[in-house]
C-alpha cells in the first residue's frame, strides 16, 4: 500500500497500525462524510421532506463513492465507540425529525431500521448493476421512498 501511495512504509505505519485499523479509519471517514452531506441536505427543510432529502443525499454519496460505500457497510462500526457515535448521530437526527410527526418511539425505530435497509440494499443493487429491467432506477427509488414515507405517515398518532 505504501508503494501505491508513493510513501515509505514507516510513514504509513505512523498513521495506521494494521489492516483492521485502516478499515476502521476508512469506515469512520466515510460515515463522517456521509453525515455531513446528509446534514447539509436538510438545511431549510422540515417534516417528511427532510427524510427525503437525507435519503437522496445518502443515495448520491453511496453511488458516487462505490468502493468507500462498500467498505463502510461491511466494517463493523459498532465495535468501537467512535464508529458507534458517528452512525448514532445520523440516526439520532432522523429520530428527532420523526418524533415531531406524532409517531411512537417504537414506530420511529422500526422506520429508521426499515429506511436504512432500503437505502443500503437499494444502493448495493444499483452499484452492482443488479437491476435488469429497463424502468428508470431513479423513478423506482422515488417510488419506493414515497411508499415508505406514506406508510409511516399512516401510523401518525398510533
Amino acid at each position: 500500500m505504501a508503494k501505491k501511495l508513493k510513501i515509505k512504509s514507516p510513514s504509513l505505519y505512523n498513521r495506521i497500525s494494521n489492516l483492521e485499523d485502516l478499515k476502521n479509519k476508512i469506515s469512520l471517514y466515510a460515515w463522517k462524510q456521509l453525515e455531513e452531506k446528509m446534514l447539509l441536505s436538510i438545511v431549510g427543510e422540515s417534516g417528511y421532506e427532510t427524510i427525503k432529502c437525507m435519503a437522496y443525499a445518502f443515495y448520491d454519496y453511496a453511488t458516487e463513492n462505490k468502493g468507500i460505500f462498500e467498505a463502510m457497510l461491511w466494517y463493523n462500526k459498532y465495535m468501537i465507540e467512535e464508529g458507534n457515535q458517528v452512525t448514532h448521530n445520523t440516526f439520532d437526527i432522523l429520530f428527532k425529525i420523526l418524533r415531531k410527526q406524532n409517531l411512537s418511539d417504537e414506530t420511529i425505530n422500526h422506520f429508521i431500521r426499515t429506511l436504512r435497509v432500503f437505502l443500503e440494499g437499494y444502493v448495493l443493487l444499483v452499484n452492482h448493476q443488479a437491476f435488469g429491467h429497463p424502468l428508470s432506477i431513479q423513478k423506482s427509488f422515488d417510488f419506493s421512498l414515497n411508499i415508505l414515507i406514506n406508510g409511516v405517515k399512516n401510523m401518525e398518532g398510533k
